[in-house]
């Protein structure tokens, strides 16, 4: 190490990110033989930032993310190192299909889409949410030559559109894919977002060929010590995804927590004992010899502003998002039939809700028997409104976008409504260069100081682990 004391690592934030980069510093730590002060700063009371589980009258609720992807296995190895692999579930096998909300109906989308690409030419020329001139434009991707591999970046929007019409980006491809960030496709960055699109399309000139090429079983690809009962695409944990935070809140007994305890600056120590000062809101100041910054990307910026030219930051923007979860009784909305996991709403239909989950048949342990449990989404890039709506005005909205949707006009026996603002980071074309070129030049204008989290490399939750995992290994190396 640079020193013979202790080094002294901040953390800053202890949402996902910053609760995975903590644990990451111990064990790599612990793995070299090596020790730190670990100090965990988080502005507000509680840990897990986004993550926020609800017990109530036998329902578990997610106020926050629901559910990860188990192809993506950080966070199943993190499980596995917690001891949590006998909490997992996976969703209910019968509720496969899932809906999209066009024209007053609800319509079931074709089989065998890979993230909206389909793998089974036949069933989708029969779906009716396109035409028959944009199914067969679709099908043109087996002619469309592949774009120069030139390097450059751009919109998740402008690839789709390239290779399949504009129809299909509309009805089938922006309900889909920018339900994941809340996003306008024609904004997102394809190298930033679904990278595996361009490479299919280089890698085998049409992008369904290489998708069907590069599809796996989503149970072959977990890993062997995962539960067969919880072996699925998607996964949670039977109490709830707390479960992980209170499983890392345990593991992190050596880290030092200051909650409310908000990160105000950091500068560099002229002469002092160690690199960097740390000053705290309230007049507090900590000094530290390197520092994992996981704060959103506005904060991050202002945080290192000093230090470098933070632009790559400030271009990261974020959506505003609600949802609003109902519950029913299940006698009270028999006419309805879940068969499914649920529906998603174009922006082109002009509705409050953008999505709905079907919670209770999606996700079996949620729901007591007899009952019905509900999410409905609001809130996306350039429809933000919904989610600022007062509580009576965002509930009637929902609550008559559900009547319309699905013939529900039954009371709920209780709704919750969570409002996460400026939660969902938009990652711009060309955002992976300009992150890459922020971060070589912060290895020369404040080493030791480390950002990311979901404004950078990912949002979901196994994204944010790994980017914590990633993060540990950088600060070691730069204090060893």
């Amino acid at each position: 190490m640079t020193t013979a004391r202790k080094p002294v690592i901040a953390v800053a934030g202890a949402g996902l990110t910053g609760l995975s980069a903590a644990f990451y510093l111990q064990q790599q730590g612990r793995e070299q033989g090596l020790e730190a002060e670990i100090v965990l700063l988080e502005a507000s009371s509680r840990l897990g930032g986004r993550i926020e589980s609800l017990q109530k009258d036998g329902f578990t609720i997610e106020k926050g993310p629901d559910s990860f992807l188990g192809r993506k296995h950080a966070i199943l190895e993190l499980t596995k190192d917690l001891g949590l692999l006998d909490e997992l579930v996976t969703t209910n096998s019968k509720a496969v299909k899932t809906y999209i909300y066009q024209g007053g109906q609800l319509h079931p989308m074709p089989p065998k889409l890979a993230l909206g690409i389909p793998a089974d030419i036949a069933s989708f020329l029969k779906t009716e949410l396109l035409d028959v001139d944009a199914k067969f434009r679709a099908t043109e991707d087996f002619l469309v030559p592949p774009r120069p591999d030139d390097g450059t970046d751009e919109s998740v929007g402008a690839f789709l559109e390239r290779r399949f019409g504009a129809d299909m980006v509309k009805s089938i491809s922006e309900p889909l894919l920018a339900g994941i960030y809340a996003g306008n496709l024609y904004k997102l960055s394809l190298a930033a977002t679904f990278p595996q699109f361009r490479k299919a399309e280089l890698e085998h000139g049409s992008l369904i060929r290489g998708m069907r090429a590069s599809k796996p079983g989503a149970a072959a690809a977990l890993p062997d010590y995962v539960p067969a009962s919880a072996r699925g695409m998607f996964m949670t944990y039977r109490n709830g995804l707390r479960t992980l935070v209170d499983g890392l809140d345990n593991a992190l007994g050596g880290v030092e927590r200051r909650m409310g305890a908000s990160l105000r600056s950091i500068r560099a120590a002229e002469g002092g004992e160690r690199p960097y000062v740390l000053e705290l809101d309230g007049g507090g100041e900590l000094l530290a010899d390197a520092v994992v910054v996981t704060v959103p990307s506005p904060t991050a910026a202002e945080l290192l502003q000093p230090f470098t030219d933070v632009s790559a930051l400030r271009a990261v923007e974020y959506v505003s998002v609600a949802n609003v979860v109902m519950a029913f009784k299940a006698e009270t909305i028999a006419d309805m039939e879940f068969d499914g996991s649920g529906f998603l709403v174009p922006i082109s239909e002009g509705r409050t809700i953008t999505a709905c989950t079907w919670t209770s048949a999606k996700w079996l342990h949620t729901s007591p028997d007899d009952h019905v449990l509900l999410r409905c989404y609001v809130g996306r890039s350039g429809a933000e409104e919904g989610a600022f709506l007062p509580d009576d005005e965002l509930l009637a909205a929902v609550r008559r976008d559900v009547r319309d949707t699905m013939g529900i006009d039954a009371e709920p026996l209780f709704t919750e409504i969570t409002r996460l603002h400026h939660s969902m980071p938009q990652y711009p074309v060309g955002h992976v260069q300009a992150i890459a070129s922020l971060r070589d030049a912060m290895l020369q204008d404040c080493p030791g100081v480390y950002v990311t989290g979901a404004a950078f490399d990912g949002v979901g939750l196994p994204d944010c682990i790994r980017q914590g995992r990633e993060a540990a290994k950088k600060i070691w190396s730069s204090l060893i």
